[in-house]
Order: structure tokens, then C-alpha cells, then sequence
């Protein structure tokens, strides 16, 4: 098999390179971006606990990615509940069984609809928002002011932004299934007549801890790897311009692979311990 180098590769272009190097060159970049990716991550974990703390970006950050996101969230979790209910209402009703409809919505909702859902409204916005921004300011120089001020850029724009997005995505969750319990409460009532405290008396009776503690941890996990996906396409553009975009692109795309996997692998922990 003929080896092609990197310098080949950027001198020749990518439709005179044969499709037995094209196999080759996917691997390995796709081998790479997971090697590299790795380093960035480590070096978050380095800088998160080195002084001096950014208190006030943070908190920018927490106010910029959560409270302006809650709109969109909540709208999206209160369609979610209410269109959940309105389609598992017919087949509940085939076997007579409309009485566990909150029961059955609820869990779902918990369980795996909210979270996945909102993790990927956020990486949609914030993810996106996060790699653009990022890679404007590294098109624009702003990051290389930074590091001729003084100010530590890798701990001020990035730690701040993957902290704020670790932080507030689990409470965007808890809220957007909040509210989504409330459209599927509109939903029931559609075609029904049931009490907002039997409604939610049901609810509560079937969830347990088995249910939310899970949903909850990898929430935690979903923010970390949205934040962490953003700041790493947009820290590392280096292609002008046009990097922006694909950054932004890129930290999307990427961020919801990342969230099905993580919520793929979290499903089978969960029912492998907490059975």
C-alpha cells in the first residue's frame, strides 16, 4: 500500500489520491481528532483548578448559555409533553389502559426523552454559539491580545464556557421536564377530564429514584461534552473566515454524536446497576 504524508496530502488534491490512501487518511485523522481532542480535555482539567479563578466570566457564561436558552427549552419540552401524550393516548386506550397515560409520559419524559431532547437543543444553540465565537476571536486576534495582557486565554475563555455549559445543562433539563409535565398535564386533558393533583399524584407515584438520579448524572456529562466539543472546534480553527462556520458546524455535528453515545452507554449502566 502506498504511504502518502501529510505533506503530499495538502499539495495534491483530494481527487487525484487513491481510494485505498483515502481509507487511510480517514482513519488516521479520525484517530487524530480523538488523540487531540483527548489533550484538550486534559488540559482543561489542568487549568479548572489553577488560580486565578474567572468568577465573573463564569457567571456571564452561566447567565449567557442557561437563563438565554430557558425560551427555547421550555418551549421545546412543553411540545414534547404535550405530543407524547396526544400520540401514546390511542394505543393506551385499544387495551384500556388510558389510566396510566401521566404514569407512562412521565417516566419517558425523565428517563430519556428530556434529557436527550434538551442536551440536543443545547448543543444545537449553545455548541454552535460556543465554537463560532471562539473562532471569530482567534480570527480576530483577540485571544492573542489576551496572551500579551497577561491574561491566561485557555482559562478565561475556555474553562469558563465548559464549566458554565457542565453547570447549567442539568438544570435546562430539570426545567424543560418541569414544563413538558405541564403540556403532557394539557395533553390528558385534550380528551379527558383529569385534576392537576391526581394528574401529578400518579406521576410522582410511579417515579422513583432509579428514574431521576440517572437522568440527572448524565445531564452532567451531556453539558461537559457540548461545552468541551464547542471550545475545542472553535480554539483550535485556524482556517480564516471559513473556519468559523465549520466550527460551528462541527461542534454541532459532533456534540450530538457524542450525546447519543454517552446516552447509549448510559442506558446499559443504568440497567446493569440499578436493577
Amino acid at each position: 500500500m502506498e504511504k502518502v504524508t501529510d505533506k503530499e496530502v495538502k499539495e495534491t488534491d483530494i481527487a487525484e489520491v487513491s481510494p485505498e490512501n483515502r481509507h487511510v487518511l480517514a482513519i488516521r485523522g479520525y484517530f487524530v481528532e480523538v488523540a487531540q481532542l483527548t489533550r484538550f480535555a486534559g488540559r482543561f482539567f489542568k487549568e479548572v483548578v489553577r488560580r486565578p479563578y474567572e468568577w465573573k466570566e463564569l457567571v456571564k457564561q452561566c447567565y449567557l448559555l442557561g437563563y438565554k436558552s430557558f425560551p427555547l427549552v421550555a418551549i421545546t419540552g412543553f411540545i414534547m409533553g404535550l405530543v407524547l401524550t396526544i400520540q401514546s393516548r390511542p394505543t393506551l386506550a385499544e387495551f384500556g389502559a388510558e389510566s396510566w397515560l401521566p404514569a407512562m409520559v412521565a417516566v419517558s419524559i425523565i428517563r430519556e426523552i428530556g434529557p436527550v431532547i434538551t442536551a440536543l437543543i443545547f448543543a444545537g444553540k449553545v455548541g454552535s454559539g460556543i465554537g463560532a465565537e471562539l473562532a471569530s476571536m482567534k480570527e480576530t486576534e483577540q485571544i492573542d491580545a489576551m496572551e500579551v495582557s497577561g491574561i491566561n486565554p485557555f482559562n478565561y475563555a475556555v474553562v469558563t464556557r465548559i464549566m458554565a455549559s457542565t453547570i447549567m445543562l442539568p438544570i435546562l433539563v430539570m426545567a424543560a421536564d418541569s414544563v413538558a409535565l405541564i403540556g403532557a398535564f394539557v395533553g390528558v386533558n385534550i380528551k379527558g377530564d383529569v385534576s392537576m393533583h391526581l394528574f401529578f399524584l400518579q406521576v410522582f407515584g410511579k417515579l422513583d429514584f432509579s428514574d431521576i438520579f440517572p437522568a440527572v448524572i448524565k445531564t452532567v456529562f451531556f453539558g461537559f461534552a457540548v461545552g468541551l466539543v464547542g471550545c475545542y472546534k472553535g480554539y483550535r480553527s485556524d482556517k480564516g473566515t471559513v473556519g468559523v462556520g465549520q466550527a460551528a458546524n462541527s461542534a454541532v455535528v459532533i456534540g450530538s454524536l457524542v450525546i447519543f453515545l454517552m446516552d447509549m452507554i448510559a442506558v446499559q449502566l443504568t440497567s446493569l446497576f440499578m436493577k
